[in-house]
């Protein structure tokens, strides 16, 4: 990730002093970069049912309570000297108006807080991080907590697979943008894989020709040595590369949690077309992990 020019916070009208309004301010602050802070004010469930003069006025009330309490926020920060600016937008449509405000602000980086929702409201509705995660154009933070504002250890999970099962350049651009937060922040940076030797059993499986202890070590060679190549390439210290085998969503949860690590980097990339309908891997471990995720984008 390249020096942040411009931040933009998705605040919460409901979460002002959030985790991720801190990491905005301290990424802003280590950064010098101007933060812009867009608050959604949505109608509540029963805004329909008032007369129209009177959805008028509650409109105007909730919209002006907002700005009050941003632009008060806002003063505040200047004077610790963060360039802020602020605005409150009415939405019947949160994902929609979203993207609009990042497409026409083009920030280098879009901050917002885990909205954690429940698997039957996720079997219904697209929750917003899950959306943001498959369109916005920019890497995304999706921040869970700041005891530490600016993040002490920062975990790069990389997947160094067959090319032809993932976009080209993605792992790159995962170790590239982790690289840059951990020189914004002066933080330790920590490269893992979590290999999965599954599909090579399943694929292997009814096959006489080849033993699975065989399969298992061969694969795990040939995943091992491109794993070693990247490291090299980026200069990961041998102290900070973690290559280990299971599933990735529940290692790289459990390995976070280990590590008491702050951010974990990962692309945004769908191997499969059944993602599309069931999440990818970056948007199920969003509910495992403990720690923030800051998400980047591969090219199509």
């Amino acid at each position: 990730m390249s020096p942040m020019q411009r931040l933009l916070l998705i605040a919460h009208p409901d979460q002002r002093h959030s985790p991720a309004l801190q990491r905005a301010v301290a990424l802003a602050l280590a950064s010098d970069a101007p933060l812009h802070v867009v608050a959604f004010v949505e109608p509540f469930a029963t805004f329909g049912l008032l007369d129209r003069k009177v959805q008028e006025q509650t409109r105007e009330s909730l919209l002006l309570e907002q700005r009050q309490w941003w632009e008060e926020e806002a003063k505040t920060l200047r004077g610790r000297g963060v360039k802020i600016t602020t605005s409150v937008v009415w939405t019947t449509d949160r994902h929609r108006e979203t993207i609009r405000q990042i497409l026409e602000m083009q920030p280098d980086l879009v901050v917002k807080d885990i909205q954690r929702e429940p698997a039957l409201k996720r079997a219904f509705v697209t929750p917003l991080d899950w959306y943001l995660l498959r369109e916005c154009p920019v890497p995304i933070h999706l921040v869970a907590d700041a005891r530490h504002p600016l993040p002490h250890k920062i975990v790069a999970a990389v997947d160094p697979m067959d090319p032809d099962t993932q976009i080209s350049g993605v792992n790159e651009k995962i170790i590239s943008a982790a690289t840059g937060l951990a020189l914004q922040s002066n933080a330790e940076l920590h490269l893992l894989y979590i290999y999965d030797c599954l599909p090579a059993y399943m694929a292997n499986s009814g096959e006489g020709g080849v033993s699975w202890s065989d399969l298992a070590e061969e694969l795990r060679i040939a995943l091992h040595q491109s794993f070693v190549s990247l490291a090299d390439r980026f200069g990961v210290p041998q102290e900070r590369r973690h290559f280990l085998m299971g599933s990735p969503i529940r290692g790289i949860a459990d390995f976070v949690t280990e590590q008491a690590a702050d951010v974990v980097v990962m692309g945004r990339v769908h191997h499969k077309a059944i993602d599309k309908l069931i999440g990818s891997t970056t948007e199920h471990t969003l509910y495992q992990v403990p720690s923030s995720i800051l998400a980047v984008r591969a090219d199509k």
